[in-house]
C-alpha cells in the first residue's frame, strides 16, 4: 500500500485555493476536458470499478446508484449535489465548498456527463455564507471559461449548474427533503418508492450525491479505479474525510484511508485526549449514530463494515470524543432538543415522538423522572423506529437507545427517590 497523502484536502490551506487561477495551475478541469466527448458509460464504469461509496452517510455504492437511473423516459435527467451539511459534529463539506469549489464543479461536470444530465443543482446549507459566495464565484468563472454552459470544451455537451441555498433546516439534508426544497416547497421528505433515480426532482430521474463524493469522482477519473482501491478495505475502498472534535488536543479535519484505527485517529492525528481525561465514549459517525464506549474504541476501525460490526455506523465520519467528565444525561438531552426542533412535523411518530423524548429526558435531567419513565423512553423509541417517511426519527432513536443502554446507571442516579 502506498503512503497516503491528502487528496481532496491537499490544497485547501493554500492561499487562493478557491480561485480559478489556482485550480488551473494544478491541472484543474483537465480531467473533465479529457472525459467529456468519450463514451459516458466508460465514465460510470470507472466509478463502479473503483468501489466508491457515498460519503453522505449511507455508504451506498456510487456506481450502482448511477446504474439505477431511469432512462428513456423522455424527461430531463437531473444531478443534485447535497451540500446541506447539518449533522452535528460534521464540517468536512464546508471546507471543500469554501476552500476548493472548483473541485466540486469539475466532479459535477463528470458525473452529469456520465448520467446524461444537462442541468445540475448544488444545494448549500443556508448558514454557509462564505461557502455560497465561493461557489457562486466559481460557477461564474467556470461559465466565463466555457467549462459550463453550451458546447463545453467544444465537444457538443451542454451543462448548467444552479446554486440553491437552504434556509437552515436539518431535514433538507435528507435527500428527498432537499429535492422538495429545490422545487420551491417546504422541505418535506418524499415517500419512497419511487426513488429519486426514477422520479426525483420535478418528477424526473435524479441522481443525488454528496459534496465529498462528487470530489472523489473527479479524483478517481483523474487517477483510475485501481489507484483508488490501493487504500481502504475490499468493501470500503479509498479514503475519507474525518471530522474530529470533542475532548482531544487537536480537533480538526483529517483525510485518511478507510479502515484506519479509531485509536490512531484520536491518539496520533488528534494528539490524544485532553490532559487528565479518559475516553468515556466516542460518537463515530455524527450525532445520529450509536456511540461506542471507551473500552470498544481500541477495537474500532473506521470503515463501514467494521463500525457496523460494533453496532454503530460510519455515517458522515464525524468523530466526537467524550471525556470521562461528560454528563451523559445532559449530552443526550441536548441532542433530543435538537432533533425535536428539527423534525419537519410531517410524520406523527417523529413529530410527537421527538417531543416526548425531549420531555422525558428533561424530566430525568431535572431529577423528576421515575423508573417507569426510563421504560417509557424505550417504548417511545420502539414506536418511532422505522415508522416514518425519512430517517430523522431513527436518527433521534439510535443515540437515545445507545445512551440509555450504555450509561443507564447515570439515568437511574437521577431517578426520583420515591419511585
Amino acid at each position: 500500500m502506498a503512503t497516503f497523502e491528502p487528496v481532496l484536502t491537499k490544497h485547501i490551506y493554500e492561499a487562493g485555493s478557491d480561485t480559478m487561477d489556482h485550480y488551473l495551475a494544478r491541472g484543474g478541469y483537465e480531467t473533465a476536458r479529457n472525459w467529456v466527448g468519450q463514451d459516458p458509460a466508460e465514465v460510470a464504469k470507472v466509478i463502479t470499478e473503483s468501489g466508491l461509496r457515498g460519503r453522505g452517510g449511507a455508504g451506498f455504492p456510487t456506481g450502482k446508484k448511477w446504474s439505477l437511473l431511469a432512462r428513456g423516459t423522455g424527461k430531463p435527467i437531473y444531478l443534485a449535489i447535497n451540500g446541506d451539511e447539518s449533522e452535528p459534529g460534521t464540517f468536512k463539506d464546508r471546507y471543500l465548498i469554501e476552500k476548493d469549489p472548483h473541485q466540486i464543479i469539475e466532479g459535477m461536470i463528470l458525473a452529469a456527463y456520465a448520467i446524461g444530465s444537462h442541468h445540475a443543482f448544488l444545494y448549500l446549507r443556508g448558514e454557509f455564507i462564505k461557502g455560497y459566495e465561493a461557489a457562486r464565484k466559481a460557477v461564474q468563472d467556470a461559465n466565463k471559461k466555457g467549462f459550463l454552459g453550451s458546447n463545453i470544451f467544444g465537444k457538443g455537451y451542454d451543462l448548467k449548474i444552479t446554486l440553491v441555498r437552504g434556509a437552515g433546516a436539518y431535514i433538507c439534508g435528507e435527500e428527498t427533503g432537499m429535492l422538495t426544497s429545490i422545487e420551491g416547497n417546504r422541505g418535506y421528505p418524499k415517500v419512497k418508492p419511487p426513488f429519486p433515480a426514477v422520479a426525483g426532482l420535478f418528477g424526473c430521474p435524479t441522481i443525488i450525491n454528496n459534496v465529498e463524493t462528487i470530489c472523489d469522482v473527479g479524483q478517481i477519473l483523474k487517477h483510475g479505479a485501481a489507484w483508488h482501491r490501493q487504500w481502504g478495505t475490499e468493501q470500503s475502498p479509498g479514503f475519507k474525510l474525518f471530522c474530529l472534535s470533542g475532548h482531544v488536543n487537536k480537533p480538526g479535519l483529517y483525510e485518511l484511508p478507510l479502515g484506519t484505527p479509531l485509536s490512531e485517529i484520536i491518539e496520533v492525528h488528534g494528539g490524544g485526549v485532553l490532559p487528565g481525561k479518559k475516553i468515556k465514549a466516542v460518537i463515530p459517525g455524527g450525532s445520529s449514530t450509536p456511540l461506542l464506549t471507551g473500552d470498544r474504541v481500541m477495537q474500532a476501525r473506521m470503515d463501514y463494515e467494521s463500525i457496523a460490526a460494533l453496532g454503530s455506523f460510519l455515517g458522515s465520519g464525524a468523530i466526537t470524543v467524550l471525556g470521562d467528565e461528560v454528563d451523559m444525561v445532559k449530552s443526550i438531552f441536548n441532542l433530543m432538543r435538537f432533533y425535536h426542533h428539527e423534525s419537519c412535523g410531517q410524520c406523527t411518530p417523529c413529530r410527537e415522538g421527538t417531543g416526548w423524548l425531549e420531555k422525558l429526558v428533561h424530566k430525568v435531567y431535572g431529577g423528576h423522572a421515575t423508573r417507569a419513565d426510563l421504560d417509557l423512553i424505550n417504548d417511545v423509541c420502539n414506536n418511532m423506529r422505522g415508522r416514518t417517511i425519512c430517517a430523522l426519527a431513527d436518527a433521534a432513536v439510535m443515540p437515545m437507545v445507545s445512551y440509555l443502554k450504555e450509561f443507564r446507571s447515570e439515568f437511574e442516579a437521577r431517578v426520583h427517590v420515591a419511585t
